[in-house]
């Protein structure tokens, strides 16, 4: 008896546990069938940037610096980040078969810089502690820009629909005799749909919210630029 009715009850079982498991992968992002390595994509046009500028003349040098990434603190990785906001918004996730070409804040540290350069713009690097070279005595020293990617990741908002979700903070600030003067800081948010819930569409998606962010950085820098410290007490 106890055996016919463990006969009985196997295939319903596993029947049942069988619509739970496929129940749960509908509610993940759709992974891809091998592995992919995603970049930004394709730098941006001068246009774009002399755009954004609005500015007659050429823009001011600047010093990119290391950027940082908060959320990489225990090493950094070129995992691919997606948060299932309807199901666990407190947890970060990692597509097992798609990631980044190199960590993702390089990618943006690149991208930005490629958005800098256009315009006839002169961007110094200070990598490691390296002090980049002053300019001639007398001329306006170049900006200082410091960044922080706070967040870079694609949001879930059901298991159809997502966006990309940047936090960008950038701190600017100026060698002066008196020593290095703060001129500004702001943080730049950019949430962007993402054309399909999957990896690709969020790799699109990232790129375009760090290009609207860009967007909005560069002119924002060329009013720091311009921009006087208070004088010291």
């Amino acid at each position: 008896m106890w055996t016919a009715f463990l006969t009985r009850w196997r295939p319903g079982a596993a029947l049942a546990l069988l619509l739970v498991a496929l129940a749960g992968c509908q509610a993940l992002p759709t992974p891809p069938q091998a592995p992919v390595r995603y970049d930004l994509g394709p730098a941006p046009s001068a246009e774009q940037a002399l755009a954004s500028t609005g500015a007659a003349t050429p823009p001011a040098a600047l010093v990119l610096a290391d950027i940082q990434a908060p959320w990489q603190a225990e090493g950094s990785s070129t995992a691919m980040h997606y948060r299932l906001a309807y199901a666990q918004p407190h947890a970060l996730h990692a597509y097992r078969l798609a990631s980044w070409r190199l960590p993702p804040e390089l990618l943006v540290q690149e991208r930005l810089r490629q958005w800098l350069s256009q315009g006839g713009r002169t961007v110094l690097s200070a990598e490691g502690g390296r002090i980049p070279p002053h300019l001639h005595i007398g001329a306006t020293q170049p900006l200082v820009v410091q960044l922080a990617l706070e967040e870079f990741h694609q949001n879930f908002d059901d298991a159809t629909h997502s966006h990309a979700q940047v936090r960008l903070r950038a701190t600017v600030t100026r060698q002066q005799p008196q020593g290095e003067v703060l001129l500004g800081q702001r943080v730049f948010t950019s949430t962007l749909a993402a054309p399909s819930a999957d990896a690709p569409g969020g790799a699109q998606a990232l790129t375009a919210a760090i290009d609207q962010i860009a967007a909005e950085l560069l002119p924002w820098l060329q009013q720091s630029a311009q921009r006087q410290p208070s004088p010291q007490p």
